[in-house]
């Protein structure tokens, strides 16, 4: 970096001035080209055709741009790569062909850090991170000698990233033989597949998953492959490629473990099987989903431990934490958790009913389906097929004499009146809803059909919340926020704020991130609030009077989160945008 700032200083890029601003400032700042560019002492734009240029002379490769921050990369090499008359490639943009990719020493491109992307009847094209490197160009061609290659270029972030997924289909590669080989050999190709090489590969699948802490595994065929992603944190991550084949016997097998048709490919199906993976015992539930190119499989993972998070452990702010817990010793009302699908919901659910749970109560829970059972509760399962759905369910509970109700979803008109009939009647009930925000809840609520009165005089509490990815500790580190980014947030931040981010390393798959935390707002339904309520006051007439009381937006609570360094300012407004 500091040779940089030289080159640039020797070219006029910058000015001796620029430097010396940066260093008398109070408190001196870091010479970076970061805050170079922040303090308006050069255009970012003549960094960028700088930089481009630097990489063309060969005096920098695009390695180093990955190193230089409030630099947009991307922006850079797309530049080079139209200088050169080359593509770029976004590498989580295309399907990498596995077959190609196969007729490869796997140790040859992570020598010459390059990938094969695709064949087509006149070349076969290639993505390099130093599309200048002409030994790595020449030694790749060798390896194709049928045919020429054409050069493209990639972010080195991408390709490391690429090949360091690749290589855990290189370490299963005989595996993959041996499966095609069963299958062979048996003839039965894939209508009842018992090949022990696929129960071998399905138990690595289960396993790399769990290891890396996914919450779904999707197994889904492609037009060129079978590809096996995991969701990590609420985002989803490719995790094996396997050639197209393979994923008949392994949808096969998966099926069969489940209980499921092999046989029906056109409608989807539901199913459950259990499996114990480093000595502890995991459900899974299964869906299928007939696509275009077969079938679309994805497995969620329950893990039972899950269920018994306590509801301090949950990441709630110390605020948040006292109004829910106050909510939920109500003796009677209801008390809401809303967000997104994937939000967290059920397990801060969980958690209330831990908080509460009594031997002198009787709690009942209604759930569509149960997916962790509790001792001390009366858990009912909800199965439509039959006739019990969840307004079915809770007319049976109420006459079981429940202290109190666990409503896993309010979906329509009838559950939702039957519980504000139980919450009025002295029951305390917990359920959810899907509303973007806590006051949204009570529009929601009205617009169901729900009288003005029963409502506020039902509601007790409305917690909004959302899972924010945490930086990882392992990788850590101070950074610079975009200076428009940080005039939007300027009215939650303190003087001389610091944000930090994760820099990317093996311990968090080089995302900077590992683990998630809550963000939220919780609504205390007040005296006021609830005559408010009764009179159909607007949203905004609601917002006013509740932050008088104290009420704390989500999305501010996630820029303290940020402030305190367990997120980022990016990850903030990606689940909870103004």
């Amino acid at each position: 970096m500091v040779q940089l700032i030289e080159i640039m200083l020797e070219e006029r890029v910058i000015s001796k001035d620029a430097i010396s601003t940066l260093v008398k400032s109070r408190p001196p700042k870091k010479v970076s080209i970061a805050n170079l560019v922040k303090e308006n002492l050069v255009d970012l734009q003549t960094v960028e055709i700088f930089l481009a240029k630097k990489i063309r002379q060969g005096v920098i490769s695009l390695a180093h741009l990955e190193k230089i921050e409030g630099i947009d990369v991307t922006a850079i090499i797309e530049e080079v790569a139209s200088t050169l008359n080359i593509d770029f490639i976004d590498l989580d943009e295309v399907e990498i062909d596995m077959r190609l990719f196969s007729q490869v020493p796997y140790k040859q491109l992570l020598k010459y850090h390059a990938i094969p992307i695709e064949e087509s009847d006149l070349n076969i094209q290639i993505v390099f991170d130093d599309p200048l490197d002409m030994a790595a160009q020449d030694a790749i061609q060798r390896l194709f000698p049928k045919k020429p290659i054409r050069i493209s270029v990639a972010r080195p972030k991408q390709i490391k990233q690429h090949l360091q997924r690749l290589e855990i289909n290189e370490s299963i590669k005989g595996l993959v033989q041996d499966i095609r080989k069963d299958l062979n050999q048996e003839g039965r190709g894939d209508q009842n597949d018992e090949s022990p090489a696929v129960l071998k590969l399905i138990d690595i699948i289960l396993k790399s998953s769990i290891f890396a802490g996914a919450s779904d595994i999707h197994i889904e065929a492609t037009e060129k492959s079978c590809i096996v992603r995991e969701r990590i944190d609420g985002m989803l991550r490719q995790s094996f490629t396997f050639d197209k084949d393979i994923f008949n016997p392994l949808s096969s097998r998966m099926k069969l473990l489940s209980n499921l048709d092999i046989a029906e490919r056109r409608k989807p199906q539901d199913g459950r099987f259990s499996a114990t993976v480093n000595q502890i015992e995991y459900d899974f539930r299964v869906s299928t989903l007939p696509i275009i190119q077969g079938e679309s499989i994805v497995l969620r993972i329950l893990d039972k431990s899950k269920a018994m998070i306590k509801l301090e452990d949950a990441g709630m702010s110390t605020l948040n934490y006292n109004r829910f817990s106050e909510a939920i010793k109500a003796p009677y009302g209801i008390v809401l958790v809303t967000g997104p699908t994937g939000s967290g919901k059920t397990t801060t659910l969980y958690g209330a009913v831990n908080a509460i749970k009594d031997i002198k109560d009787k709690i009942i829970t209604v759930e569509d389906p149960v997916e962790y059972q509790m001792a001390g509760l009366q858990q009912v399962n909800v199965k439509e097929s039959v006739g019990l759905g969840f307004a079915d369910a809770l007319k049976s509970i109420l006459r079981q004499d429940p202290d109190k109700i666990m409503i896993g979803e309010i979906r329509n008109t009838e559950t939702l009146r039957i519980a504000i009939q139980a919450a009025l009647t002295g029951h305390l009930v917990l359920s959810t809803l899907h509303t973007n925000d806590a006051i949204s809840s009570i529009s929601r609520i009205l617009d169901m059909g729900i009288e003005e009165y029963l409502v506020s005089g039902a509601l007790v509490a409305i917690q909004a919340q959302r899972l924010v990815r945490k930086i990882c500790e392992n990788c850590k580190k101070e950074t610079i926020l975009d200076p428009a980014l940080l005039k939007d947030i300027q009215k939650y931040l303190p003087p001389n704020p610091t944000f930090y981010k994760g820099a990317g390393c093996r311990e968090c798959g080089h995302t900077g991130y590992v683990g998630r935390e809550m963000i939220s707002e919780v609504l205390t339904v007040s005296e006021e609030l609830a005559r408010m309520i009764a009179k159909v006051a607007s949203k905004e007439e609601l917002t006013k009077q509740a932050e008088k009381e104290g009420f704390v937006t989500m999305f501010e609570d996630g820029v303290r989160k940020a402030l305190e360094g367990k997120s980022t300012i990016e990850e903030i407004y990606r689940v909870a945008r103004l």
